[in-house]
């Protein structure tokens, strides 16, 4: 992975370099910049400091974990490392290529990507682009860094970026928030709610682990535990009619797409 410049320890940046670290990259292989203290690793042979400004050493590659606000600020101190060839991996929702050729020159070498939240248990997916400078070797570079914590998938087309974005990005909220309406529905027929938040909880989380294990296809694995004139057939008129679910998520995608092409522009 080489000499690795981290530019943010939240949530994702954390998950991301505990996830280095465990496929083997040496600590001392990495700097963390994070101006929080608190939010700075505390690992032997790691260092951290508060700013990229405080880092001499040119990186092979800068990973960027910051938010997308803090981006402009961020970018200040790490130009003079993509015009002496550093390679830029950013996690940051909405900052384009084209973004990112205004702040670091127009030959900078950058990849996009998006993570989800399942990264903190090394279970997310990420999809990634990249600027036409970026060489196959530092793509590959970049392939394993991001599947520290996850499948990795590549677009050519940017735009396909805001799709994603909606889909899986944002895509955890949607499975966090049908818990709650299971929870909640089951409730209001009679279930103590922390019992029907429990069996909520260990419902979707069960079943997402039977579609991970699966090589069913998850249209398959549904019509399995359908039995023709039983109780899920009956749910499912409700949620399969013309007014059901999936008009919902259509719109609701497309709304969380429009979002992040406005945030972009």
């Amino acid at each position: 992975m080489g000499k690795l410049l981290l530019v943010g320890c939240g949530k994702m940046g954390g998950a991301m370099l505990d996830g280095w670290l465990a496929r083997g990259l040496a600590a001392s292989d990495v700097v963390v910049a994070e101006p929080v203290e608190a939010l700075r690793p505390q690992k032997p042979g790691l260092a951290g400091v508060a700013s990229a400004s405080d880092v001499t050493e040119v990186p092979q590659t800068v990973v960027l974990a910051v938010k997308p606000q803090s981006m402009d600020v961020a970018l200040a101190d790490l130009k003079r490392f993509a015009d002496r060839g550093a390679l830029f991996l950013s996690i940051a929702a909405g900052k384009t290529l084209g973004y990112f050729a205004q702040h670091l020159g127009a030959g900078a070498k950058v990849v996009r990507a998006m993570p989800n939240t399942p990264a903190a248990v090394r279970q997310g997916i990420t999809v990634a682009t990249a600027s036409a400078s970026v060489s196959a070797e530092e793509r590959k570079r970049c392939h394993a860094l991001l599947e520290a914590v996850g499948q990795v998938l590549w677009v050519d087309d940017e735009s396909l970026m805001d799709p994603v974005t909606a889909l899986s990005g944002s895509g955890p909220a949607y499975v966090f928030l049908l818990v709650e309406a299971m929870a909640a529905a089951g409730a209001k027929l009679g279930l103590a709610p922390e019992m029907a938040m429990q069996l909520a909880r260990a419902t979707v989380a069960g079943s997402g682990e039977l579609l991970r294990q699966s090589p069913e296809p998850a249209a398959q694995l549904r019509v399995n535990v359908t039995s023709p004139g039983g109780t899920t057939a009956e749910a499912l008129k409700i949620l399969m009619a013309d007014d059901g679910l999936q008009p919902v998520f259509d719109k609701a995608l497309a709304a969380a797409s429009r979002r992040s092409r406005e945030l972009a522009g």
